[in-house]
């Protein structure tokens, strides 16, 4: 019986339990124009850094699931992009493949959004998120899920196509993060089996962004950090004309993580495009709370 997917770290894999809208930027040239130089200095508006960062077909968020502050960066970015036009949908985790709101008007209630969307609150408290979504909504944009459906996993499981997604190195590479964000309790057997629902979850990530995407516009999805990892997330299911970057939102004080702007080599700074601080979180042992919640509980 395999462990439910928990992982340790919430910045590194999934399913962990866990400032005004944009500054308007005068002109469309204005918007594309500004460099990454000032523009993405830490104390930079959401905004400036998101238009320092155009064009661009996709952009890959990745949070830490129980971070505040994250949720304010994403709502910010919707807002930011929305505002100049730029917003082609936003994209979550945390909605299935082939949820949507692409039905529903500006207008709609939150209850209704929900619904769209077969939200879980348990697992994806909306008080998070919610504010992202409506944003999206408000502006006329679709929310897309782009999540591996559950009913899907168990055939992720053994889908042995999925061991060839990724080059060797990485898959080798996401197996130990498998490892690792399960705190070294899965059993060895299970490894590969859960290394498949990750990588299966990564292509449809990318698949949701593929069919969402519009000319002169910009995707953002919303993920866990893992799963924006350029070596080894959606961007390697992404086709090589798709102009993405890819933003890790890192709560942790400055010194914690090298420069702001990663460049592209080496297995941590240049796992991403970006690296946007927040203030650092209580310490909290994630490996403890998963340990109690995989522990068999005593019948009744």
């Amino acid at each position: 019986m395999p462990l439910p997917y928990r992982p340790a770290r919430a910045y590194r894999l999934p399913l962990l339990l866990p400032l005004l809208a944009a500054v308007a930027l005068a002109g469309c040239s204005a918007f594309s124009s500004l460099t990454a130089t000032g523009a993405d200095a830490p104390d930079a508006p959401v905004a400036r850094r998101v238009a320092a960062l155009q064009p661009l077909d996709a952009l890959l968020i990745g949070e830490q699931h129980d971070a505040p502050e994250h949720h304010v960066i994403e709502r910010e970015t919707v807002e930011a992009l929305a505002a100049r036009g730029h917003l082609a949908a936003l994209a979550l985790e945390m909605a299935e493949e082939g949820r949507s709101t692409a039905q529903l008007g500006p207008a709609a209630t939150e209850a209704q959004v929900q619904a769209a969307l077969d939200w879980s609150d348990k697992a994806w408290p909306w008080a998070s998120y919610g504010p992202a979504v409506m944003a999206a909504v408000r502006a006329g944009v679709p929310v897309v899920g782009a999540n591996l459906p559950r009913s899907r996993m168990k055939n992720a499981m053994a889908d042995v196509s999925l061991d060839v997604q990724l080059n060797g190195e990485a898959f080798s590479a996401q197996q130990e993060a498998v490892r690792e964000g399960h705190c070294r309790m899965l059993p060895e057997s299970q490894i590969v089996p859960m290394t498949r629902i990750q990588v299966g979850r990564d292509r449809a990530m990318a698949q949701a962004i593929v069919k969402a995407r519009k000319p002169g516009q910009t995707v953002v999805l919303i993920a866990g950090a893992g799963h924006v990892v350029r070596t080894l997330g959606v961007p390697q299911h992404l086709p090589d004309d798709v102009k993405i970057a890819t933003v890790r939102l890192l709560a942790a004080p400055a010194s914690a993580a090298g420069p702001e702007t990663s460049p592209q080599t080496g297995p941590q700074t240049g796992d991403y495009d970006r690296i946007w601080r927040t203030p650092p979180l209580p310490e909290k042992d994630y490996c403890a709370e998963f340990k109690r919640q995989a522990r068999p509980q005593p019948r009744t």
